[in-house]
C-alpha cells in the first residue's frame, strides 16, 4: 500500500501542479507545464527558489529582470538544464516560448537571498558516483556557490538501466555535524522511455517508515526523515531530480550501516 503522505504522482494538465500533501516542514515542490505561449505568475514570499527548465523554452521575467528566453534541452534525458536563484519576496513570470516547457520550482524559508542569477548548463558540475551496476551521473545545480544562498542545494541524477543509485542507501536526519546534517529532501522523477518504471526505497532504523514505490514520470518522493535509494529496471533510464534544505547549507549523511560496507569495497570494483 502506498503511503500518499510521501509518494505521490503529478496528475495531467497545465498550470502550476502541486500535490494533495507535503510532510516536508521546509521544502515545498511545484511543477509548472506550459502550453505554447502560455504564461505563468508566481512570488517567492518568505521563501527562496531555484526554478529548473526540465524541457523546452521560455521567457522568465522578475520584477527588475529580464532574463529573456532560456532553455535549450528537449527532455531531461539531454543535457545539464538552465536553471534560476530567486530570493525571497521576487516576483516572477514564465511564457513558453517554444513547445510545451516543463520547470519545476522548488522552495524553502529564508530571511535573506542573493539578487536573482541564472546557472547556464555550462556552470552545472557534471560527474559519476558509484561503480558498476550502482554507478549513476549527477548534474549538481546549486550546490557548491559562492553566492549568497540561505538553504536550498539542487541536483539531478540520471541512473542507467538496471542500476541502483543514491546507493548505499543513506538519511540526513539529525544534525551530528560533521557526520551528518539534518536536511528534507525531494526527489522527482521521470522514466525513459515513458512506459517503463523503477523502484524507490524508503525506511528508518525502526520501521516505522518501510516501505517500496513503483517510480513512474511525475512521481515524487518526499524525504523528511529515513534512508533512501532507487534503482532502474532494465531497458529503463530513470532521472530523479533532488533538492534538500535544512538548518545549514552543507551535505553530511550516515549510510545504512548493514549495507555501508558497499561504499568502502568501491575501490576494491574497478
Amino acid at each position: 500500500m502506498i503511503d500518499a503522505r510521501f509518494f505521490q504522482t503529478l496528475p495531467p494538465g497545465s498550470g502550476v501542479i502541486t500535490t494533495e500533501e507535503n510532510p516536508c516542514s521546509l521544502l515545498q515542490f511545484s511543477l509548472v507545464r506550459l502550453e505554447p505561449g502560455q504564461s505563468s505568475q508566481g512570488h517567492t514570499k518568505g521563501n527562496e527558489a531555484v526554478l529548473v527548465v526540465l524541457g523546452g523554452k521560455i521567457r522568465l521575467e522578475t520584477e527588475k529582470e529580464d532574463f529573456g528566453v532560456i532553455g535549450e534541452r528537449a527532455n531531461v534525458f539531454q543535457g545539464s538544464p538552465w536553471s534560476v536563484y530567486l530570493p525571497p519576496g521576487t516576483g516572477y513570470a514564465m511564457t513558453a516560448a517554444e513547445g510545451f516547457p516543463s520547470i519545476a520550482v522548488v522552495e524553502a524559508p529564508a530571511q535573506t537571498g542573493d539578487a536573482p542569477f541564472l546557472i547556464p548548463p555550462n556552470e552545472v558540475e557534471t560527474g559519476v558516483w558509484g561503480k558498476k551496476n550502482f554507478t549513476r551521473y549527477y548534474r549538481k545545480i546549486l550546490v557548491n556557490t559562492n553566492r549568497k544562498v540561505e538553504r536550498l542545494i539542487v541536483g539531478e541524477t540520471i541512473t542507467p538501466s538496471g542500476n541502483w543509485s543514491s546507493y548505499p542507501p543513506h538519511r540526513h536526519e539529525v544534525d551530528r555535524l560533521p557526520h551528518e546534517v539534518f536536511a528534507e529532501e525531494i526527489y522527482y522523477f521521470k522514466v525513459s522511455p515513458s512506459e517503463g518504471f523503477g523502484l524507490t526505497y524508503h525506511y528508518t532504523d525502526d520501521r516505522k517508515i518501510d516501505r517500496a514505490y513503483p517510480v513512474t514520470d511525475d512521481s515524487i518522493l518526499y524525504i523528511p526523515k529515513g534512508y533512501h535509494t532507487v534503482a532502474s529496471a532494465p531497458g529503463y533510464t530513470t532521472y530523479y531530480l533532488w533538492a534538500l534544505a535544512g538548518n545549514h547549507r552543507t551535505q553530511a549523511v550516515s549510510d545504512d550501516p548493514a549495507v555501508g560496507w558497499v561504499k568502502k569495497a568501491e575501490a576494491l570494483l574497478d
